[in-house]
Parts: C-alpha cells; sequence; structure tokens
C-alpha cells in the first residue's frame, strides 16, 4: 500500500503542476475535504446499513434525508463541507461529532496512517486514542475503500 500510496501522491503532484510551494496547502485542504466528505458518506452507509445508491439493499425503513452544511476550523484553514442527515435524525457521525467546529491535527492523522501499511484494525485503534473516536475497522476498510478511487482521479 505504501507504494501505491507514493506514486498516487506523485501522479497527484503532476496533475496540479504546482508554481509554488504556498500552492501545495490548499491543495492539500481540497483534499482532506474530499477525504472528510467520503469519511462521512461510508459513516451514513453503515449506520442506514446500505450505499446511497443501491438502495435495494436497505434493511430499515430511515432513509437519507439531505444534508446539513457546516464549517470546520482545521490547521490548514476553514473548511466547508456536508453533513449528511437521515430522515429519523438518528445519524450520529463520529469522525466529527455533532456541535464540534475543529478539526485540528486530525488531517495529519489520517494522511500519516493512509500512507502507511495499518491494519484497518491498527487505523481504528489510532483514531480512538488519539481523538477519542470509535471507529470499526469494517469502516476505516469501507472509507479507504471509497477514497482509493478519489484519490486515484486525482
Amino acid at each position: 500500500m505504501e507504494n501505491m500510496s507514493k506514486e498516487l501522491l506523485r501522479n497527484y503532484v503532476k496533475e496540479q503542476n504546482f508554481t509554488s510551494a504556498n500552492e501545495v496547502p490548499e491543495a492539500m485542504k481540497d483534499m482532506f475535504r474530499h477525504i472528510l466528505q467520503e469519511a462521512l458518506e461510508t459513516e451514513m452507509d453503515t449506520a442506514l446499513g446500505y450505499g446511497k445508491y443501491n438502495i435495494g439493499e436497505k434493511t430499515s425503513n430511515n432513509i437519507r434525508n439531505g444534508y446539513s452544511k457546516k464549517t470546520f476550523k482545521t490547521e490548514l484553514g476553514p473548511i466547508k463541507i456536508d453533513i449528511p442527515r437521515d430522515r429519523n435524525g438518528e445519524f450520529e457521525p463520529k469522525i466529527v461529532p455533532k456541535h464540534q467546529r475543529t478539526v485540528d491535527g486530525i488531517e495529519d492523522k489520517i494522511i500519516s496512517l493512509y500512507s502507511c501499511e495499518m491494519t484497518t484494525r491498527d487505523i481504528s485503534e489510532q483514531i480512538e486514542k488519539f481523538y477519542g473516536v470509535d471507529i470499526s475497522a469494517e469502516t476505516v476498510s469501507n472509507i479507504t475503500n471509497r477514497i482509493l478511487p478519489l484519490v486515484s482521479e486525482w
């Protein structure tokens, strides 16, 4: 996975065609926003028991119900994301809990864990240890599966 991550980053850097070091933080901010959004979508999929476009797998009466816009303060600057909502109001995001307005430091952890050859269980334990967020190894795996194609597109 480490070689794959390096290759993805090399391709991303080539595609961005940076002209100065000042452009890198903005690109990282945009990448982090996409990763955070995909993590939230994956959490919603897990909470409802089916993927956004796999309604045939639906096992409960609860369904998606749009988004709430939220701005988080991060070390990279403010990031606007859409928090998924469910009809019953039961969805409680773990990666960015309700009423939390900052995610300082978490982006470094996500990027470093992503680039290391860690098992999903190891990543889950690290997120729990540093942020007090209980994310299952299965959810970490689902997040990784959703993020890899996104990073490949960059």
